[in-house]
């Protein structure tokens, strides 16, 4: 039976410079060598991970948190907060001084030029300031939305609205998904379609919106480099990402 292997991009592949170390790259290809299957996890846009699927030559991957998943380069499955729910939380947020960012497969879009949280977030992902139209979503499918506020109205949000979650990747910006949204669901699509036993997944994370990835797997294993509450809830922990973390964890694991 085939395993596979789903790799988190920020902070697990890419270090903490947005670079994939030379040690991480050597030992993907030789687990693909060893007959694994390669994919990745992140809660990024298609579009934002074109680089590293070229460099590590993958076509399969789980992105938006869960709600775009390709197989071998064919969409698989998608989802998304409805207009209406999304329309209720820039209402609120606008009201705060909380603006969004819309993603879909090929683009962002701001709902407002010039915003300190967006820019300083931004630049956390290495990617320009969005384009700015406030009202992308009412027309366009939007896979996930970005709210920018600081921790402490997390609870605020989470309390009126029940229905999303929302998933803190950055101190100034949350990721909203669907209620059921996550990367595990992903994971598990893209392993119906692959006819694996999610026993014979390994996932490899560091943020808070790996967390329900990492207990779903055979084997979750938390960068050196991640958040306490990952760490507590993985199986096994590696080192830093900047000390060859993974590399060092698949040669633990005897991938490598």
């Amino acid at each position: 039976m085939k395993k596979i292997l789903f790799f988190d991009v920020d902070g697990t592949l890419y270090n903490l410079n947005k670079q994939l170390p030379a040690s991480a790259k050597k030992a993907i290809t030789q687990a693909k060598e060893n007959g694994y299957e390669i994919a990745i996890a992140t809660g990024r846009a298609p579009f934002m991970i074109d680089e590293i699927l070229d460099e590590l030559e993958i076509d399969t991957y789980v992105t938006f948190n869960g709600q775009y998943v390709v197989y071998k380069g064919e969409v698989i499955f998608t989802d998304g907060v409805s207009k209406q729910q999304l329309s209720d939380i820039i209402e609120f947020g606008n009201e705060r001084k909380h603006p969004v960012v819309f993603l879909d497969a090929e683009q962002m879009i701001a709902s407002e030029p010039n915003h300190d949280f967006i820019q300083e977030s931004m630049n956390a992902l290495r990617f320009p300031y969005p384009v700015i139209n406030p009202t992308f979503y009412e027309k366009n499918i939007v896979y996930q939305t970005l709210i920018f506020m600081e921790e402490k109205d997390d609870a605020l949000y989470k309390e009126t609205f029940p229905d999303v979650n929302f998933v803190r990747w950055h101190r100034y910006s949350c990721d909203i998904l669907p209620k059921e949204g996550s990367k595990a669901r992903g994971i598990q699509m893209l392993l119906n379609k692959m006819d694996i036993p999610i026993s014979n997944a390994i996932a490899f994370g560091d943020g808070l919106n790996d967390i329900e990835m990492l207990k779903a797997v055979g084997t979750g294993v938390a960068m050196g480099n991640g958040h306490d509450r990952v760490k507590e809830i993985a199986d096994v922990v590696a080192d830093h990402v900047d000390r060859d973390g993974l590399a060092k964890v698949m040669k633990d694991l005897n991938i490598i």
